[in-house]
Formats: structure tokens, C-alpha cells, sequence
């Protein structure tokens, strides 16, 4: 038994080959032709050399010959890469070496970028445009004929980037598959029993209709839509994030669950769907995976959809699955992150590496299918596995606060919490209780220098269309949700908050924002003195 993503599909393939498996804009494939589309690919890639190991970067939008690529490396034991599409040539340069991409698909739009960097990439032997896939491959075998592959095989995911250069998470199949791809229950926490439990519960079932909002060169987009694969359930994607469009995808694929990340897909979402008049009949589950999903934000879907299921669950490129929530109404308008099921073997530990109890924060740490560590950096893996009670648990960074009833509340990073006068903030709590306010759309909360107090805390803030902030009123509001010391002592407004393609915030650009700018608030001395 493989445990090995392309065996994973290749069983689905097996069991309905004639259910169709990928929609994106107007073209749909079945779990056949994506299938013989992948091998073709993949004795195209075999013919230039590559093989088990060789690893092959992923330059693209969502599209169908995205997940084609995806497959066909997997049938070779190579491992895909993922770019992200806002990398600009000193970044493209980094990555290229840094993962030793021997092999390059990239989607028409980016040759510019690739042709100015390949003679520093001495090792990128094969270059292929998506738009050219179908004519590369039309003469290969469209027949398997690949050998036995293994559970151990790598899968690989490069970090955004936010907060430092990028790193390669290694993970083996088997336990990526474990953690994110279905192969342990997310609500049972129990493992399936073989590798046949999902296409063998998809043969039997009509399959579901998943869009996943997210770009694949995300980790939160690929495990939608794998094991979506792997379970016979139609993926349904957008070329590029668009509102309205996901709405129009809805109805016209009547999807049933929505994956997203966070509030930066979430708010506009919901706008556009009170503003257009969508049908979204279909709709039975919303899912938010690796990006803050705030209280404020979770109570329009409740209002505005009060038939969908909201469900949250957190994680991270390292850790994989956390927890899950499911998202009932607010209590209370305050600002906390999400508050989760904690996943199997996921526990809150002090600085000490020791369990600690409920009401108290600690960082978040997961056992079990653990990742092997980053590619190429020994000394940053080592960094993030503890030893708690006698088994290997990996710790990212995350913070949470283990609650009085056993659940998990995600405070965020360690690295992005601020420093203000020895208290701890977490840029998340802050920002949930901004977005919260009628007048800000979106906001990115920092730490920027003090002399008192080391650090305060400033936010960078989006208004709404049309709206101007009333920075009083919202410190007002903000002081009413969270205690005084987290609240922004400086705050500045942008068009638009810098994120990532997936949503997940951009700090490094928020900083690089407040040093060059000067603040559009400051909060009065004796605010400031009150803390």
C-alpha cells in the first residue's frame, strides 16, 4: 500500500473514470482525461530526464494544466514546486536555486520573467508553457506504465515568503496525506484503514462540488483539492480571484462547499454576493483554512447565509492541520482569532516544552505525521521540533490559549507579536477588532519602535469604498474589545493592505509602509501614557 498521492488518484481514476474531475472558466475534464492528460505529460518529462526526486516548478494561475502538471510529477516520484506568480526576477532567481528546479511549467504571461533569469539557473534544463502542454504531449503514451512508487516519496511546499525568504517544507506522502489529504477523519481524528477508503467511499456516493478559491501555488488550495480528487468530488477553480466569479461558478457548477482563506477572500465574498443577486442555493459549506477568519467577518456569513455551515480550521506550511471549528454565533464582538477542536495530537506547550493548562497561552504544537523539516536548512529544522513528553513534535511558531473547555484559540506568530512595555500582542486579536468597525475593510497590525516602550502598536489600515476613517471614533470602538495596551497608538491608511495571492497578511510590506510614510494618526499623550 503506497500511501502516494499519485496512487491516491490514480484509485479515484480507477473507481469513476468517467465523473468529471476539474472544472476552471469554461472547459471541464474527467477523472480519465485528466488522467491521460497527466501521463502524457509525465513521459514527456521522463524523456527529458526527469525522474524520482527532480524537482519541478509550478509558474501559474489556477487552471486545469496547473493540476496536470501537479499529477504528472507525482507519477514520476518528482516533486512539484510551487512559484508564487508575484515573484519578480531577484525572487524567481532565489527560488530557482534555492529548490534546485530542474525543470520549469509556467503559464505564457510570466516568459518574460523566466528568459531574464534561466541563465542563472544552470540547472533548469526543461522549460514548458501551460498553453503549449497539449501539442508538447500529443505524441506520448497516454498509458500509466510507471513504476512502483513509495510512501517516503517527497512532497514539497515553499513558504510565502511574509516574514523571510522562503523555505521548502519537506513532508513524506504518506503523512501529508495522513494530515491534510484525508487520510486520518478531521472530525473523528481516527485513520482511514487503507489507501482505498476515499475512492472506495467516492465510488459509492455522487461526489461533491468543491470550489476552492485559493491559488495552487498555496498550500490551503492544493489540499482542497486533492483529496477532493482523491474522494471522486468535482474541484472547481478560478483562474484568479474574483468575487463575482466565484459567485457565477457557484451557480453554474451548483457547488457545494466554498474553501477560502481567511478574511481577505471572506469580506469581498460577502459583498459581492449582497450586491449581485446570486444564487447560491446550492451552497451547504463554507470552509476558511490558513488565514485569520475574524469574529465581525463570521457573523455576516451567519446573517447573510444562515442555511451554510462556517467551518475554521488553522494550520501551516509546517504543522499541517491543527484544528477545526465550527462557527456558531458570536457572543461577544471581540477581536480573538479562531477558536477550534484542537486535531489529534495537538497540545499548547510553554517555553519549557510542557503541556500547559487551560486559560493559559502557549505555543502550538502538533505530534504524529510530522514533516522531515525545510530543504536545505538543517539548522531552521532543528529549530521547530521539541521533544514533549518523550515523542517529536514540530512548533512553527503559532500561539494559541488553551480554553477552559479543551478548545484552541489562534492568537497568530510569535515572530509578529508585538513587544509594547513587556506585554504581548498578538497582530491578529488587534486586527479582528479593527475589521470589526464599519469604516475599515482590512487592516495589518505591526510593532514600530517607542522609546518608552520599546515597541507600540501601529495598524495599516484599508477604509471601505467611499468611507473615511474617523480615527477617534475607532479608537473608541477598538478600546471597547480588546484592553487598552493592544490598541494602535499610530495608524495609517493605504488603498490597498498588502497580502499575499492566497490573502495571508504581508508584514514585511506593512513595515516597509510605516518607515516610509509619515502616520495619518497618533493616539494623544495621555492615551499613550495610559497605555
Amino acid at each position: 500500500m503506497a500511501r502516494n498521492i499519485a496512487d491516491l488518484f490514480e484509485h479515484a481514476v480507477d473507481a469513476f473514470p468517467d465523473r468529471s474531475a476539474v472544472a476552471c472558466a469554461e472547459r471541464v475534464v474527467t477523472f480519465a482525461e485528466l488522467e491521460r492528460d497527466a501521463n502524457r505529460l509525465a513521459h514527456h518529462l521522463s524523456g527529458r530526464g526527469i525522474g524520482p526526486g527532480d524537482h519541478v516548478g509550478l509558474y501559474a494561475r489556477n487552471s486545469i494544466e496547473a493540476i496536470q502538471t501537479m499529477l504528472a510529477a507525482y507519477k514520476l516520484r518528482a516533486v512539484p514546486i510551487n512559484v508564487n506568480y508575484r515573484y519578480v526576477e531577484d525572487e524567481l532567481r532565489y527560488l530557482f536555486d534555492n529548490a534546485d528546479l530542474v525543470a520549469l511549467v509556467h503559464d505564457r504571461e510570466f516568459a518574460d520573467r523566466v528568459a531574464a533569469v534561466r541563465a542563472d539557473a544552470p540547472g533548469l534544463r526543461t522549460v514548458l508553457a501551460t498553453e503549449d502542454l497539449a501539442t508538447a504531449t500529443a505524441g506520448e503514451p497516454a498509458e500509466r506504465a510507471f513504476g512502483e512508487r513509495s510512501p517516503d516519496d517527497h512532497y514539497v511546499l515553499y513558504t510565502g515568503g511574509t516574514t523571510g525568504q522562503p523555505k521548502g517544507v519537506v513532508w513524506r506522502h504518506e503523512d501529508v496525506w495522513r494530515v491534510l489529504g484525508g487520510g486520518i477523519d478531521f472530525v473523528s481524528g481516527e485513520p482511514l484503514p487503507d489507501e482505498w477508503a476515499q475512492s472506495r467511499a467516492g465510488a459509492q456516493g455522487g461526489g461533491l462540488t468543491r470550489l476552492a478559491c485559493a491559488p495552487l501555488i498555496h498550500g490551503a488550495a492544493q489540499w482542497a483539492a486533492l483529496p477532493a480528487l482523491f474522494g471522486g468530488d468535482l474541484v472547481v477553480l478560478v483562474p484568479k480571484f474574483d468575487p463575482h466569479e466565484v459567485w457565477r461558478a457557484v451557480a453554474r457548477h451548483s457547488v457545494r462547499v466554498v474553501t477560502i482563506t481567511g478574511d481577505a477572500m471572506a469580506r469581498p465574498l460577502i459583498e459581492a454576493y449582497r450586491d449581485g443577486g446570486y444564487d447560491a442555493s446550492s451552497l451547504v459549506a463554507i470552509s476558511s483554512h490558513a488565514a485569520l477568519f475574524s469574529p465581525s467577518v463570521k457573523q455576516e456569513y451567519l446573517d447573510t447565509l444562515p442555511g451554510v455551515v462556517i467551518t475554521d480550521a488553522i494550520g501551516s506550511s509546517e504543522s499541517g492541520f491543527n484544528g477545526l471549528g465550527m462557527v456558531a454565533a458570536q457572543s461577544a464582538p471581540g477581536g480573538d482569532g479562531p477558536r477550534v477542536n484542537p486535531g489529534p495530537s495537538t497540545v499548547v506547550i510553554d517555553e519549557a516544552n510542557r503541556p500547559v493548562r487551560p486559560g493559559e497561552v502557549g505555543r502550538i504544537a502538533r505530534g504524529g505525521h510530522v514533516p522531515l523539516g525545510y530543504y536545505k536548512d538543517p539548522v531552521k529544522s532543528a529549530s521547530i521540533f521539541v521533544t514533549v513528553d518523550g515523542a517529536r513534535y514540530v512548533v512553527p511558531g503559532d500561539y494559541g490559549r488553551l480554553e477552559q473547555d479543551g478548545t484552541l484559540t489562534l492568537l497568530g506568530r510569535g515572530n509578529m507579536c508585538v513587544n509594547t512595555g513587556g506585554e504581548k500582542v498578538f497582530p491578529e486579536e488587534v486586527e479582528g477588532a479593527l475589521k470589526s468597525h464599519p469604516d475599515v475593510f482590512d487592516a495589518l497590525v505591526i510593532g514600530v519602535p517607542d522609546e518608552l516602550l520599546g515597541q507600540r502598536v501601529a495598524a495599516i489600515l484599508q477604509p471601505r469604498p467611499d468611507r473615511v476613517v474617523d480615527f477617534d471614533a475607532l479608537d473608541a470602538h477598538v478600546r471597547k474589545r480588546i484592553a487598552g495596551y493592544k490598541v494602535p497608538r499610530t495608524m495609517w491608511t493605504v488603498e490597498q493592505v498588502g497580502r499575499s495571492p492566497s490573502g495571508k497578511p504581508d508584514y514585511r510590506w506593512a513595515r516597509d509602509h510605516a518607515q516610509r510614510h509619515a502616520p495619518d494618526w497618533r493616539a494623544a499623550p495621555s492615551a499613550t501614557a495610559a497605555r
